[in-house]
């Protein structure tokens, strides 16, 4: 008699692979277990498809960028040290040409500046040109400073200012003594410049000065000295009357600088030049000047004493 087929209880054992060519089957992973990589796929595949994920990444990357920038601000930049600042002034002095002090102080009191011609009239009655000299304004109401000697006589005084307008002018003051006289422009240009007077009181010979003026009539030219000594007294050729307390200097000056200013390094006026010593019959420089003292000259235009 035949039996019926018995069933065993436990699960069915799952077949084994056989292996496919000459290397073996993997073995699949254990039931209910799933692999690191297989997580790490997961995780990127729900960024991909959840937006908020995705855009606090963004955010998140954003915030370290900023961080990053304002940290790079916030540094304190390297202290200067004199090393430094040495190579930057050397480097500055062996690349660019620097103006000299004299020609500094040639610069600043040049827009104070006055040619001033006299004339005189023929037998005709024509304004014939009688010399040339040099004036400096000193105040801003067309009081400018020359020489007694480059008006007297003149019967017509013309004024050339810096900026190359002309205008007439009269004498609004004498002091012989000094041989200074004081001019009053009629016209006065738009942009003027009045000098800046400084003190004799502390100047010692050997100081560097300028003389800038008009001499023979070219101009304005500029010379640059020292001053030899202080408390002079000169004779002109043509003079009876000594004139004593004068600047003596020696930045070279001719005919023409007569009435002009004779400044420091600064550009200030310590004096008025008036005159030239030349042991010949020739009106030529031969290295010694002289100045009035601008205290002597400010007096004269009734300028308050220093």
């Amino acid at each position: 008699m035949r039996k019926p087929a018995l069933y065993s209880r436990s699960a069915r054992a799952a077949p084994v692979a056989e292996p496919v060519g000459d290397g073996a089957a993997a073995a699949p992973p254990a039931s209910g277990t799933v692999s690191r990589r297989s997580r790490w796929r997961s995780g990127l595949s729900a960024a991909a498809v959840n937006p908020r994920v995705m855009w606090a990444a963004l955010a998140l990357l954003g915030a370290l960028l900023l961080a990053s920038v304002w940290q790079q601000s916030t540094r304190s930049p390297k202290a200067l040290t004199q090393k430094d600042i040495d190579a930057a002034v050397l480097r500055t002095l062996t690349t660019q040409n620097l103006p000299s002090r004299a020609a500094r102080a040639a610069e600043k009191i040049r827009p104070a500046v006055v040619r001033v011609v006299s004339y005189v009239k023929n037998k005709k009655g024509e304004d014939v040109e009688h010399g040339v000299g040099t004036g400096v304004v000193i105040t801003d109401k067309g009081i400018i400073l020359t020489n007694l000697h480059v008006v007297q006589s003149a019967q017509t005084i013309k004024l050339v200012f810096a900026d190359g307008s002309e205008s007439g002018a009269h004498i609004a003051g004498v002091q012989a003594q000094h041989d200074l006289a004081v001019l009053q422009a009629r016209v006065i240009p738009d942009d003027f410049h009045a000098a800046t007077l400084r003190t004799t009181a502390d100047l010692v010979p050997g100081d560097e000065v300028v003389a800038v003026g008009f001499p023979f009539g070219i101009g304005p030219s500029t010379s640059a000295g020292v001053i030899s000594g202080l408390g002079r007294a000169f004779k002109s050729p043509e003079g009876e009357q000594e004139i004593n307390n004068l600047i003596q200097f020696d930045a070279a000056a001719n005919p023409g600088n007569s009435g002009g200013p004779l400044v420091t390094m600064d550009g200030e006026v310590v004096g008025i030049v008036t005159g030239i010593l030349n042991p010949t019959s020739h009106r030529t420089f031969v290295g010694i000047g002289f100045a009035v003292p601008i205290e002597s000259a400010a007096g004269a235009a009734g300028l308050p004493p220093f």
